[in-house]
C-alpha cells in the first residue's frame, strides 16, 4: 500500500512539473484528457507494430521534416526522428511557404515502414525504413501537380493501391502500385465525389474490415468540418458515406484528418487534429465503437447519432500503466545533435551552426541574408519548435558577437506576423530592441517598437505566451530580474503551420560576416 502511495505522489508531482511547461494530457488516475499532443502536428497518421505506436504529421516548409512520434498508450508521447532531413529540390533551400510535405501516411508491410506524402508541386514521394527512429530512404515516387493526401493499402492478396485526393480537394482517386509500393501503375480513377453531401473531402485513410473497404476522410472544410467514413464491399465502388464526427454542441470545432488504429486489446482509437489557429492543429484521441458495420466515434452527445469529441475518457486498454510522457521542449544544447524538436524553415545548412565550436553552447552564425531591418519572411535559418501548451514561458541566455553594424541575434515569434527581441549592433555599440514585423504584398513591414542600450553584448531573454497567444518579451542580465521591452504582440499562425519560437542571428547585408551568437540554453 505505501509503495502505491508513494507511486501516486511521485507521478502527481512529475505530472505538475511536466504541466508548467507543457500539456499533459495523463491525468494520472487512468484517464486522459485531450487534447493528448497540444502542438501542432498536423494531419496526424498512426500505425501500430505490437506494443508501439508511431505517428507522423505534416511539415510544410520546415525541416528536418515529418516528424516521427512514439507512444506505448496513444496518450504519452515522444519525438524518436523524422522521415527525412531535407528535401531533395532546389526550392527548399529557401523558405517555401505553404509547400513541403502535406498529410504523410504511415503504414507497415512485409518488414518495413513506409511513409508517404506528396507536395502540392512536386508530386508523390516515398520513404522506407525497418527503424522508424532510424534512417529512412527517401525517394520520389510520380513529378506531379495538385496531388495531396496519399494514403497505401495492400489487399489481402498482395495487390497495392494508393488512394489520394486533389489540392483544394473535393475528389478522391484511386491508383494502382506496384507490388513493393514503389511504382504508380495507372493514371487513377475517380472513387468518390459528393459536393453536396461531403464538399471539400480530403485526407484519405484506407482498411479493410469485416468484408468491407473503408475510408476514412474529414470534409467540410479544416475550422468547421467533421469526420466522414465510406465504405463498399469493392476497392473501386460505389462507396456509401456517414459522417461519424462533428463538433455538435461542443468547443471542439472541425474535428478533422487522423488515423484509426486497432490496439492489441481489441479497442478502436481515432488520432485527429483540431485547428487552434496560432496554436496549430493539435491532437485529440476518440474512442471508437463498431456498430452495424460503421465506426461510431467519440461520444453521441446530443442523441443525433453523430459522435462528438470528448473531453476527457478513460485511457487505452495497452495491458499496463506507462510514466508520463511529453514532446522535447528545452535544449541545454550539451549533446552532439540539435534536439529533435527544432526544425529550420527550409533546407538546413552545416555552415549556420555549431554544438562544437563553443561545448554546451548552440553557436548560430549571423548568415547573410538581404533582408533589411529584420524581415524574417525570406530567411531559412530560422530555428524554431511548436508552441506546446496553451500558456508557457521562454527564456534563453544569448552572447552576441557582432561583426558589422546591424547584425541581430534574439528570440523570435513566428508567423505570419511576428515579433523578436534582439540584441543588435549599432555605430553607438550594442543595443537590445523589440521588433514587429509583417510580409504584405512584397513590403517589409518590420519596425522597431523600443529599444535600450546594453553596456555588454550577453542578455537573458525571455518571451512569456498566455491564453490567446498573446506575447510579451522582456529581458535579463542576470537572469533573476526581468524587464519589460516592446508591447503585447499577439502571435498568428504561418502559412498551413502554427506560431513558432526559437532563435536566429541574421546578417541582413549582401556581404559575408564573421558575426555568431552563443546560445546557452533554452527552456
Amino acid at each position: 500500500m505505501r509503495h502505491n502511495l508513494f507511486q501516486s505522489l511521485v507521478l502527481i508531482l512529475l505530472t505538475g512539473a511536466l504541466g508548467a511547461q507543457v500539456w499533459t494530457p495523463d491525468l494520472g488516475d487512468g484517464r486522459y484528457k485531450n487534447p493528448v499532443v497540444f502542438a501542432d502536428y498536423s494531419d496526424p497518421d498512426v500505425v501500430r507494430i505490437e506494443d508501439d505506436f508511431y505517428l507522423v504529421a505534416s511539415s510544410f516548409n520546415c525541416m528536418p521534416g515529418i516528424p516521427v512520434l512514439h507512444s506505448r498508450d496513444l496518450v504519452n508521447w515522444r519525438i524518436i526522428g523524422h522521415v527525412y532531413e531535407k528535401l531533395p529540390l532546389e526550392k527548399y533551400a529557401k523558405p517555401a511557404h505553404g509547400q513541403g510535405s502535406w498529410a504523410p501516411s504511415i503504414r507497415y508491410h512485409d518488414g518495413l515502414f513506409y511513409v508517404y506524402f506528396c507536395t502540392p508541386h512536386d508530386g508523390l514521394f516515398v520513404a522506407t525504413a525497418t527503424d522508424p527512429a532510424g534512417e529512412w530512404q527517401l525517394e520520389q515516387m510520380v513529378d506531379v501537380e495538385l496531388w495531396e493526401d496519399p494514403c497505401p493499402f495492400w489487399d489481402d492478396n498482395g495487390d497495392a493501391y494508393l488512394v489520394r485526393s486533389k489540392l483544394r480537394a473535393g475528389i478522391l482517386y484511386l491508383h494502382r502500385m506496384s507490388r513493393d509500393g514503389k511504382r504508380i501503375l495507372d493514371n487513377g480513377t475517380i472513387i468518390f465525389q459528393n459536393e453536396e453531401r461531403q464538399p471539400t473531402i480530403e485526407g484519405p485513410k484506407f482498411l479493410r474490415k469485416d468484408g468491407y473497404y473503408y475510408i476514412l476522410a474529414p470534409a467540410g472544410g479544416v475550422p468547421t468540418g467533421w469526420q466522414t467514413v465510406l465504405r463498399s464491399t469493392n476497392i473501386y465502388g460505389p462507396y456509401e458515406d456517414r459522417i461519424v464526427l462533428h463538433q455538435g454542441e461542443t468547443a471542439i470545432n472541425g474535428p478533422h484528418q487522423g488515423g484509426l488504429v486497432e490496439l492489441a486489446s481489441g479497442e478502436w482509437w481515432f488520432l485527429h487534429f483540431q485547428d487552434r489557429g496560432a496554436y496549430g492543429r493539435i491532437v485529440h484521441l476518440q474512442p471508437v465503437t463498431w456498430q452495424d458495420g460503421w465506426p461510431h466515434m467519440g461520444a453521441d452527445i446530443d442523441g443525433d447519432g453523430i459522435g462528438e469529441p470528448v473531453e476527457e475518457w478513460q485511457k487505452p486498454d495497452v495491458g499496463r500503466s506507462f510514466p508520463v510522457t511529453v514532446p522535447q521542449t528545452a535544449d541545454e544544447f550539451d549533446a552532439e545533435e540539435l534536439g529533435l524538436q527544432w526544425q529550420w524553415h527550409a533546407n538546413p545548412q552545416k555552415e549556420w551552426y555549431s554544438l562544437s565550436e563553443n561545448p554546451g553552447h548552440l553557436r548560430l552564425y549571423a548568415v547573410k541574408n538581404i533582408t533589411q531591418n529584420g524581415n524574417l519572411w525570406f530567411v531559412p535559418n530560422l530555428l524554431l519548435q511548436k508552441f506546446p501548451a496553451p500558456s508557457f514561458t521562454v527564456s534563453t541566455k544569448v552572447s552576441f558577437h557582432a561583426a558589422q553594424n546591424n547584425e541581430k541575434s534574439g528570440l523570435v515569434i513566428m508567423g505570419r506576423e511576428w515579433a523578436f527581441v534582439a540584441l543588435s549592433k549599432t555605430a553607438d555599440g550594442m543595443r537590445l530592441g523589440m521588433y514587429t514585423g509583417t510580409y504584405f504584398q512584397g513590403d517589409d513591414r518590420t519596425q522597431l517598437v523600443e529599444d535600450v542600450p546594453l553596456a555588454g553584448s550577453s542578455c537573458c531573454l525571455r518571451v512569456q505566451v498566455d491564453e490567446g497567444a498573446v506575447c510579451r518579451f522582456s529581458y535579463s542580465i542576470d537572469d533573476r530580474d526581468y524587464r519589460p521591452i516592446g508591447s503585447e504582440f499577439k502571435a498568428t499562425p504561418g502559412v498551413w503551420i502554427g506560431a513558432k519560437v526559437g532563435l536566429f542571428a541574421i546578417n541582413p547585408d549582401m556581404s559575408e560576416s564573421q558575426g555568431y551568437a552563443d546560445f546557452d540554453w533554452f527552456r
